[in-house]
């Protein structure tokens, strides 16, 4: 035990030690008591997320109001709270660089990596601004204002220092609500981004090494994701790998290098964002996302718990301040400042951030300008400036004010702010349903009590149990009985020569989005490899960009892609290789052909679905029209490869199919093994036996064998340079 207890106690304060040291003799307050806290805490964040749940207050809130009542109980009660409370003081001693290292670099990850990268490109200029002059008009602004109005006779050099505490918002704190509030897509990536960018965009680190903790971040994403090609349906590995790397990649920028650690994890989360996220397959991808889903929540549950007790023990433990009634009203006046900063920074770069990505306006402004909270990581600064002062030219009467005013403004941002986000997005009117989404939702419900009908079908009658009667059925399923009524198609009425353009423009986003999830259909079918669903997925995002002001036109992000650029006039040098132009000549026509193919393909899934789903409207015959449209020269182009290279379309086919058998006899070992017909050994050998099959067909995928190239070249109307 004492081994135990020596080896905890690097990880407390320098001031604390002593006096945790002879506390922990007199109340025998073992290491272990803090596990005993965490886990107190995630059973009072579950019980306070299941009782909140569909209410209008954040969950983050809850949490902060949790422990600063756990904190305020154990002080109050003179440290009664037995081992809970001995948890309390031991979480409440832990080093805030230790407490940031623990949870950062998990919540840092899952918010980038779950990030649009294509949103992240469009609205980066918006969040540079933000992030950068942004941060420094609020911390000039601030710090201008403590020096002119506070009493406590703070030098300038103070006084930013405060600002700068005060002056970024925090991810932490900005996701767990955005999350909650379910924002818009644009709204959710600046205000996300802004948070996430605020630690590394500031001045000194522009100035010094902004460019080391991103070259360190990309290094870490491109070592990961070559690993990851490596690892074939192992879920295991999978969540390893991104677990351990966020975590190593923080150690190595914040500790070896001397860099932003939170702006390595955010650019390893987003590498993997942009590069990595078609390695992860059907329940691969789904397993992945609920483990980072999980970690998020126990992360935030104990970040904001902890906060609250933070705010709480820093109130009781600089009684001096929080008696002194001009504290609290310098505190209110502090927060006043704050929310003012917001207001003057936004108002400054609002031409700017008009015009830059999708543009802002005035109602998404007030929204940006009120969601500015506070949190974990401001109250974490604000304990590290406390814990070294005394030994600086910060007193140590001035650190404790900093933590004073640091954990009032966390907990006035996050409920007064946090709590009525909801209530301004909808007096905005920013999360009513628009029109046409109201007509597709009341649609949807009638096609809802037809298929809850074919399920009545289906099992309504069998021999061992006999048959149910369909309204009694429908009395236990009060949900159904909204939906009565007289089906009507949304888009009925609409001439296809004068449709509105704001339901042609939800239609095809919609479509848009059906073609998205058929490519990630053909991913997991093997159909398609991970370099070609990038390409696809990033050409139906640059689509949506513009569905507004243009028709379907996911088709032309793709046109580089399936044509042979100028310089394949120099494969005819005699100079090069001959082997060497056959594989650069196949690898360039196989890369069309999967996308030619699986663009029609998509394509003609999402057709379907569509008039499946709207029938014979003109609006959906508009769409499906602009589809057909898209897909000629797509269509064109594989039959020319047909007709004069048959071999390609013969060799891609075969990957495709062989691809599919062997994941469909992976789906059969399991069904077997589900349904007790296989067990353990048995299981195992087979699922091997396929895997490897699997492994050598994407390592090492059958060859073609080629004509003369010259002649290839010079005959073929496909390769003939451009």
């Amino acid at each position: 035990m004492t081994s135990i207890t020596n080896a905890a106690l690097p990880y407390m304060s320098p001031e604390k030690t002593s006096l945790s040291l002879s506390y922990s003799a007199e109340s025998d307050s073992r290491p272990v008591d803090a596990v005993i806290f965490a886990g107190v805490s995630l059973v009072l964040g579950t019980a306070c997320r299941q009782l909140f749940n569909g209410t209008r207050v954040p969950y983050s809130v809850v949490l902060l109001v949790i422990g600063i009542v756990l904190g305020s109980l154990e002080y109050g009660t003179n440290h009664n709270l037995g081992k809970i409370g001995h948890g309390i003081r031991i979480w409440n001693d832990i080093n805030p660089d230790l407490l940031l290292a623990v949870f950062l670099p998990a919540l840092l990850f899952e918010s980038s990596f779950s990030m649009d990268v294509h949103q992240i490109k469009r609205c980066l200029g918006q969040m540079v601004l933000l992030a950068g002059p942004g941060v420094l008009i609020s911390t000039f602004w601030i710090g201008t204002l403590l020096k002119l109005t506070f009493p406590y006779n703070w030098d300038w050099k103070t006084s930013l220092l405060l600002g700068a505490l005060l002056g970024a918002t925090d991810p932490v704190a900005v996701v767990a609500l955005l999350k909650e509030l379910g924002a818009s897509k644009k709204m959710t990536t600046i205000i996300e981004g802004e948070s996430l960018m605020n630690d590394g965009c500031d001045l000194p680190v522009i100035l010094e090494d902004g460019d080391g903790d991103v070259g360190i971040g990309v290094a870490f994403g491109i070592a990961s994701v070559f690993w990851l090609r490596f690892v074939f349906n192992d879920i295991v590995v999978q969540i390893t790998v991104t677990l351990s790397v966020s975590y190593f990649a923080y150690y190595t920028a914040q500790e070896w290098a001397g860099v932003s650690g939170i702006l390595t994890v955010i650019t390893l989360g987003m590498f993997f964002a942009a590069f990595a996220k078609t390695a992860f397959k059907g329940d691969s991808y789904q397993s992945l996302h609920h483990f980072w889903e999980m970690v998020a929540y126990i992360a935030n549950t104990l970040v904001f718990i902890l906060s609250g007790v933070i705010i709480a023990v820093g109130d009781f433990s600089s009684r001096k301040i929080t008696c002194e009634g001009a504290s609290w009203g310098f505190l209110f006046l502090l927060y006043l400042y704050v929310q003012l900063s917001r207001c003057v920074m936004v108002g400054v770069l609002y031409p700017l951030l008009r015009r830059f990505g999708y543009g802002l306006d005035w109602k998404e402004s007030i929204i940006l300008t009120w969601s500015g909270l506070r949190g974990a990581v401001s109250l974490s600064l604000a304990l590290a400036v406390k814990q070294s002062s005394g030994n600086s030219y910060i007193s140590s009467e001035t650190g404790t004010r900093f933590l004073f005013f640091t954990g009032g403004i966390v907990f006035l941002t996050l409920v007064v702010n946090g709590s009525t986000t909801q209530f301004l997005l909808h007096l905005l009117r920013m999360n009513t349903l628009t029109g046409t989404k109201k007509r597709i939702l009341e649609y949807t419900k009638f096609e809802m009590m037809n298929t809850a009908f074919k399920a009545f079908e289906n099992l309504g009658d069998d021999e061992e149990l006999g048959s149910a009667d369909w309204h009694t059925v429908l009395g236990h399923i009060p949900s159904l009985k909204k939906l009565q009524g007289e089906q009507v198609n949304p888009h009925d009425g609409c001439e296809a020569g004068n449709v509105d353009p704001r339901n042609i423009m939800d239609i095809r986003i919609r479509f848009l989005n059906g073609v998205q999830a058929a490519y990630w259909e053909m991913l997991d079918d093997g159909r398609i490899t991970q370099g070609t669903a990038n390409v696809l997925m990033q050409s139906v995002d640059e689509a949506l960009d513009l569905v507004s002001t243009e028709s379907l036109c996911d088709w032309r992000g793709l046109k580089p892609c399936v044509r042979f650029p100028k310089y394949y006039k120099f494969l005819q040098s005699r100079i090069i290789p001959r082997k060497l132009v056959s594989y650069l000549i196949v690898e360039r026509l196989e890369s069309a052909c999967y996308i030619s193919s699986a663009f029609l393909r998509a394509h003609r899934i999402a057709r379907q679905q569509l008039h499946g789903f709207l029938g014979n409207s003109d609006i959906a015959s508009f769409v499906i029209n602009e589809s057909e449209v898209e897909g000629e020269e797509a269509k064109q182009f594989l039959e020319d490869v047909r007709d004069s290279f048959p071999q390609v379309l013969n060799a891609l086919k075969t990957r495709q199919v062989t691809h599919y058998v062997l994941n469909h006899l992976n789906g059969y070992i399991k069904n077997l093994e589900k349904v007790g017909l296989l067990q353990g050994k048995e299981v195992s050998h087979l699922h091997d036996a396929v895997q490897s099959d699997l492994k050598k067909l994407l390592r090492n995928p059958p060859l073609l064998t080629l004509p003369n190239a010259n002649d290839l070249i010079t005959t073929n109307p496909l390769l003939r340079p451009l």
